[in-house]
């Protein structure tokens, strides 16, 4: 099976790459879009992710991987289908990518990121994923 990538996007006020780390695994509860969902839902165990910083900072920062692939959201209180992952750190970038440096990025500037900035779960294509290492100092 092939390895998918994803990027997720958090408020680091809210839940940050340390947070992730110093935990050592974190339930990705909470989602309520209905696109995110479908990408939670196509998440595999041992896919890699990229923790993105929203908010202020706008930068990728990290990779984790799925450690759980998606099972119903314990915080789904009416029971509407929603769906979670586990997701466990694995290394921190060395120099966080910034979304200016991705829109400036040939290879990076048609990310779902950039096209579809609201979205909190998207998928990363193959090329764009060894960019993104590569400029975070992988």
């Amino acid at each position: 099976m092939t390895t998918q990538y994803w990027l997720v996007k958090q408020e680091p006020e809210d839940f940050s790459w340390d947070d992730l780390v110093r935990d050592g695994r974190t339930a990705w509860t909470g989602v309520r879009n209905y696109a995110a969902r479908l990408h939670l839902r196509a998440m595999r165990g041992e896919d890699s992710v990229l923790f993105y910083h929203s908010g202020d900072a706008k930068s990728v920062v990290g990779l984790a991987q799925v450690v759980r692939p998606h099972y119903p959201d314990p915080t789904d209180a009416e029971q509407q289908g929603w769906v979670a992952v586990d997701l466990a750190p694995v290394k921190p970038f060395r120099k966080p990518v910034t979304l200016a440096a991705i829109k400036a990025d040939a290879t990076l500037k048609q990310m779902e990121l950039v096209r579809q900035s609201r979205l909190s779960v998207s998928p990363v294509r193959p090329a764009e994923f060894a960019r993104l290492k590569k400029l975070g100092g992988f």
